[in-house]
């Protein structure tokens, strides 16, 4: 199997709900997403999918929607009282916000409405919250 892979880089805020440590704080992360892509067949170019494409249907959806903002989960206690603060830079998200939950997220959810007209599958997702921590979701 021949993939095509990019990362991007956001910066984010979030918090994890129920964390023994220090992610029970709000906080954020310099993260960095990697994509792998996967095709049936490479195209006439000999491609999985242009890596332009990648950066238009993935990297700029986390610019548009993560970067610089906070990811909050629906069920998080402190969602009214950060909503009153700044709903604007709220990202509100139907899970908690782990490094694992945002891997599978995309995959599962963001990925196939982004890529449906390109033939395309995002096969694996790997979220780094820092150089030495990252979750993987692998389809």
């Amino acid at each position: 199997m021949i993939t095509a892979e990019r990362y991007h880089d956001i910066s984010c805020g979030h918090r994890v709900v129920g964390h023994e440590g220090k992610c029970r704080f709000l906080h954020g992360h310099n993260y960095r997403i990697h994509f792998e892509v996967a095709a049936e067949a490479l195209d006439e170019v000999g491609r999985v999918l242009d890596f332009s494409v990648i950066k238009e249907k993935l990297c700029m959806w986390l610019e548009d929607h993560y970067d610089h903002k906070f990811l909050i989960w629906e069920k998080d206690p402190l969602l009214g009282e950060l909503q009153k603060l700044s709903e604007e830079s709220l990202v509100i998200v139907p899970f908690n916000p782990t490094a694992e939950n945002i891997a599978q997220h995309l995959v599962e959810v963001i990925a196939p409405q982004q890529l449906k007209e390109t033939g395309c599958t995002l096969i694996r997702c790997k979220v780094e919250e820092t150089q030495k921590c990252s979750a993987t979701y692998k389809k």
